[in-house]
C-alpha cells in the first residue's frame, strides 16, 4: 500500500500533471491549498434515436488534502472557480477523490 501511496504522491506533484489550486468547503471562507488534477472527458448522452457529446470536467484531489468533498465546494485553478455538481466518488483505495464541477452559474 506504501508504494501505492507513493505513486499518487509523486502524481500530484508532478507539474505536468496537477496544478495548484484553493478549496473552498461550501464555496466560502479563505480556502486551502491543494493540488487537483482536471479532466475533460466528452460524454455522450442518448435521446431516443440521437445522441450528443457533452463536455464535462472532472477534478481529482487527495484524501489526505480534502477528506470530505460534497456539492457546492468550490475549487479555483489558475484564477477560475468551479463548482462541484455532483457527489464525488473515491476510488477503490480511497486515496483519490474524483469531482464533476462546473462553472457556478
Amino acid at each position: 500500500m506504501l508504494a501505492v501511496v507513493a505513486a499518487t504522491d509523486a502524481l500530484f506533484a508532478d507539474p505536468n500533471i496537477a496544478r495548484d489550486a484553493t478549496w473552498r468547503a461550501g464555496g466560502a471562507g479563505a480556502g486551502i491549498p491543494v493540488r487537483v488534477i482536471s479532466r475533460r472527458p466528452d460524454q455522450v448522452v442518448g435521446f431516443g434515436d440521437s445522441r450528443a457529446i457533452l463536455p464535462t470536467m472532472l477534478i481529482d484531489v487527495r484524501r489526505s488534502e480534502v477528506s470530505e468533498p460534497g456539492s457546492g465546494d468550490t475549487v479555483e485553478i489558475d484564477g477560475e472557480v468551479f463548482e462541484i455538481i455532483a457527489t464525488p466518488t473515491i476510488d477503490s483505495l480511497q486515496l483519490v477523490w474524483t469531482c464533476e464541477v462546473a462553472p457556478p452559474a
